[in-house]
């Protein structure tokens, strides 16, 4: 019998799903690779991953019954950690080339394209955690890897308002970089591909299931 903590990723048909559950088992996990709301409820976290367009991953993550798995998660007392556009679907909506998407609305703000000269804002950057940010225990110096156009901007008046913001800056662009506020953790930064930072940090997030 595995004493390693049970994480499930939740497969709807979006985001670096092997390289994110390789990534977690190295960190210390067990993983299940599934959308079955039943199977995921067994397990002691839940992992939202994500790559491509908000709107279609927003979609994606509905057409599966996504939406209610995670919300189901969090109800029954499980941590959920999204990555990537599987942390920006978190927020309440998505603006994409003048076209709005409904996110799930556990975080404030609304996710619109990076105002930077150079795009997309990818390759290795620092944050800027909060003092008593869990997440980033031992790597809030550290360079996390991003590959992303869009974010919440530190010009949202509805960003600050969230618990535990952790920030970065591509040129003149400030934007949300992680959040953690209660049972969910996100990150806009892969930390699948973030070297032993982003090791680190999944190791920090399992420690807490």
């Amino acid at each position: 019998m595995s004493n390693r903590p049970r994480v499930g990723v939740l497969d709807y048909g979006s985001g670096n799903l092997h390289s994110v559950c390789r990534a977690l088992q190295a960190a210390g996990a067990e993983v299940l690779l599934d959308r079955d709301p039943d199977v995921l409820l067994e397990c002691a976290g839940v992992v939202l991953p994500g790559v491509g367009a908000f709107a279609a991953c927003a979609a994606g993550l509905r057409a599966v019954g996504g939406d209610v798995t995670i919300r189901s998660a969090l109800a029954a007392q499980r941590p959920v950690l999204g990555i990537c556009v599987g942390h920006q679907v978190l927020f309440d909506a998505g603006v994409e080339h003048g076209e709005r998407a409904e996110g799930l609305g556990l975080f404030r703000g609304v996710v619109q394209q990076l105002p930077a000269e150079r795009l997309p804002h990818m390759g290795w950057n620092l944050v800027e955690p909060p003092a008593d940010s869990a997440l980033f225990a031992g790597v809030a110096d550290e360079r996390f890897y991003f590959v992303h156009s869009y974010g919440i901007l530190a010009e949202e008046d509805a960003a600050p308002r969230n618990e535990g913001v952790t920030w970065a800056r591509h040129q003149q662009a400030r934007f949300v970089a992680a959040i953690e506020s209660g049972l969910v953790s996100s990150t806009q930064f892969h930390p699948e591909k973030s070297g032993g930072a982003g090791a680190r940090l999944l190791r920090n997030w399992i420690a807490q299931l």
